[in-house]
């Protein structure tokens, strides 16, 4: 019994589908998406994506793919940092920082005790406008490296993010 030209076609098209949904989390309409959900809960104005911006986060996301550290670029831009052992998808990556919510005090604008809460109030930054993101994989070993960066940058002291 052979296979027919609609089960090969078939076969390719489902083949397509999953190699679209492996990497259907790292678009930028998907960093947008993560950041904007967050955005939106407190009120804050969305992000648009920035090539500009972007090609900053990719020229260092580059840079660091030999070691993977989480060392900041001291570049001009807001930047959020994040690493995995493993494939880390960008949504996973901004729902790390997002969660940081949960150690943000609003009234007393500070993180919890010992927490760091920092990347989240930079995703929520009222006056960031524009972000840039870009993902690669690490040399040593097959992690994961992503950068965010924020246009124009948040988290000045005594300022509120919202």
């Amino acid at each position: 019994m052979g296979i027919s030209k609609l089960s090969i076609a078939l076969i390719y098209v489902l083949g397509l589908a999953t190699v679209h949904t492996i990497h259907a989390q790292d678009s930028p309409q998907d960093y947008l998406n993560a950041h904007n959900s967050a955005r939106s809960a407190v009120g804050v104005g969305p992000l648009v994506w920035d090539d500009r911006v972007a090609a900053f986060a990719q020229d260092y996301a580059n840079q660091r793919k030999g070691d993977c550290k989480l060392v900041h670029s001291g570049g001009p831009y807001g930047e959020n940092l994040a690493w995995s052992s493993a494939d880390l998808s960008g949504t996973d990556a901004v729902k790390m920082w997002v969660d940081e919510k949960a150690d943000y005090d609003y009234n007393s604008n500070s993180c919890a005790a010992g927490k760091q809460c920092g990347h989240y109030t930079q995703v929520v930054w009222r006056n960031s406008a524009r972000v840039g993101c870009a993902k690669v994989k690490c040399d040593n070993g097959g992690g994961t490296f992503i950068g965010c960066n924020y246009d124009p940058p948040g988290n000045y002291v005594g300022q509120r993010p919202y």
